[in-house]
């Protein structure tokens, strides 16, 4: 099997690398704008912008892959909900799947987002919540589903749409929950934080390229949720954290205002990942944070 996964050098491309690493039976074939460090023996890395026109398609012409992990997407923190480059990728996503439909491919597996979801509605649950998205991003990855469930019906070709929920570790960016309050703390700084009492479902990094990866090897058609667990206060996230590195003095719930408009619980349903993918997820809750502060915490050492 011939894989072509993309995004390879980002936060869940990183996480997904040191899964595939305990594969066997897959020929991988990365791509990212970025070096990746360390590469598996009969590994192929190609360095690639896959917004520059006829980039993608080029890839997949070449490749030709049997499997496709399609990660890559604006995810900077602060700018992905509404930069304009998510037409970009809208456009450089369904290129790049045409191609790879073109060249024989048989399964194909993408990233989406909870965003597509109506956010007005509590539970989160695939075929029954209804899809309104209410940024760019949301709008830009629902109508790439939309497009890729219709090619995938018409040629045969096994496909599946995972939506993220919240992610988080070691390796995250700054100007996310868990990173920054995580440096702050290693850092004996004060960890300012909004009340905390929106509720959210939390999965580790390793445990969202995990879900993919079954995602990939599984039979399973269709979008499904990527969630561990269930919702919990954002205030019983950062709490555990402040426990983790025995500074719970320098956590600050409440000095920051909420977000206008944040929606006080998002719980998505995890069934399908369960019950038809047959994941089941390496970390608990406050095991993960423990994992993502300390590994975090050495790498800044």
């Amino acid at each position: 099997m011939r894989l072509l996964l993309t995004g390879a050098s980002g936060f869940i491309g990183r996480a997904m690398l040191r899964r595939l690493g305990a594969e066997t039976g897959w020929e991988v074939h990365l791509v990212s704008r970025r070096s990746v460090e360390p590469l598996h023996p009969g590994w192929t890395h190609h360095a690639a912008d896959l917004l520059e026109p006829g980039r993608a398609a080029q890839l997949a012409r070449e490749i030709k892959a049997t499997h496709l992990l399609h990660l890559a997407w604006n995810a900077q923190p602060g700018v992905f909900w509404t930069a304009l480059d998510n037409l970009a990728w809208s456009a450089a996503t369904l290129n790049l799947y045409q191609s790879f439909l073109e060249a024989g491919g048989a399964r194909a597996v993408f990233a989406g987002t909870c965003a597509e979801y109506d956010w007005s509605q509590p539970d989160l649950v695939e075929g029954k919540t209804p899809l309104r998205p209410s940024t760019l991003y949301g709008v830009a990855k629902d109508a790439v589903r939309r497009v890729v469930e219709a090619a995938s019906t018409q040629s045969g070709v096994g496909w599946a749409w995972g939506r993220i929920f919240f992610i988080y570790g070691p390796e995250e960016q700054t100007g996310r929950l868990v990173s920054d309050v995580s440096d702050a703390l290693s850092q004996a700084r004060v960890a300012e934080t909004s009340g905390g009492v929106q509720q959210r479902n939390f999965m580790h990094v390793d445990d969202v390229a995990g879900a993919f990866l079954a995602a990939l090897k599984s039979d399973y058609v269709g979008a499904f949720n990527v969630v561990a667990g269930e919702p919990v206060p954002i205030r019983t996230v950062v709490e555990r954290l402040a426990q983790v590195a025995g500074r719970p003095d320098l956590l600050r719930l409440g000095a920051r205002p909420s977000r206008r408009g944040d929606p006080l619980r998002l719980a998505g349903d995890g069934r399908i990942l369960r019950e038809e993918i047959g994941f089941v997820p390496s970390f608990d809750l406050p095991g993960g944070l423990e994992d993502s502060y300390r590994r975090r915490s050495e790498a800044a050492r």
